[in-house]
């Protein structure tokens, strides 16, 4: 005999993230109008407030909420569901990394960067992490972590390479001998 709640919750879940979809999909190369945006958002946190029981998903809701509220970029109020989903599901690294974007944001880099060196834990294999982490150290003007993080990264994905020379969270660290000498390594 199924669960009608289960069933509902499911079909609920999955119109959310429908919507999410429509705001994301394209990213950075094919961007929503803000207003849009916002308004398909908005109907992201509508939906998902229909949900009355989320049984074990409450990780997931909290995580789409977030997401949600991250692409109207109200990242203040992203970062408490992101880091109640981060609390309930420890192994979840997409969270994680919602999570610090939002700290990076909001200029707790303190706090991106704990959050993506817990991330590591659970998945030290995961390039982006460590692409990211050297972005952050890049920001907090520590030229040993950052290039320690980012020649990890072109290990584990060496198209990584790739997008160093357009990323501007590398510019306080970008004239360092350190940083060229990684950077400039033909492979």
């Amino acid at each position: 005999m199924s669960d009608p709640n289960r069933i509902r919750r499911q079909q609920i879940l999955r119109e959310a993230e429908g919507y999410l979809d429509l705001i994301t999909v394209f990213g950075d190369r094919l961007p929503c109008q803000p207003e849009i945006r916002d308004r398909v958002a908005q109907r992201v946190l509508d939906t998902l407030d229909r949900i009355d029981n989320p049984g074990g998903l409450k990780g997931h809701i909290l995580f789409l909420r977030g997401t949600a509220l991250r692409a109207m970029k109200r990242y203040i109020e992203a970062v408490p569901p992101l880091r109640e989903a981060a609390e309930i599901e420890q192994q979840n690294v997409h969270i994680r990394l919602s999570l610090a974007w939002c700290y990076k944001r909001c200029r707790r880099l303190d706090l991106a960067i704990q959050t993506l060196e817990e991330a590591l834990e659970s998945d030290p294999a995961y390039a982006i992490l460590h692409y990211n982490l050297a972005c952050y150290w890049s920001l907090a003007g520590n030229v040993k972590y950052a290039v320690m993080y980012l020649s990890q990264a072109f290990e584990l994905d060496p198209e990584y390479r790739d997008l160093v020379h357009s990323e501007h969270d590398f510019d306080p660290i970008r004239n360092h001998p350190h940083f060229q000498a990684l950077t400039t390594v033909i492979v």
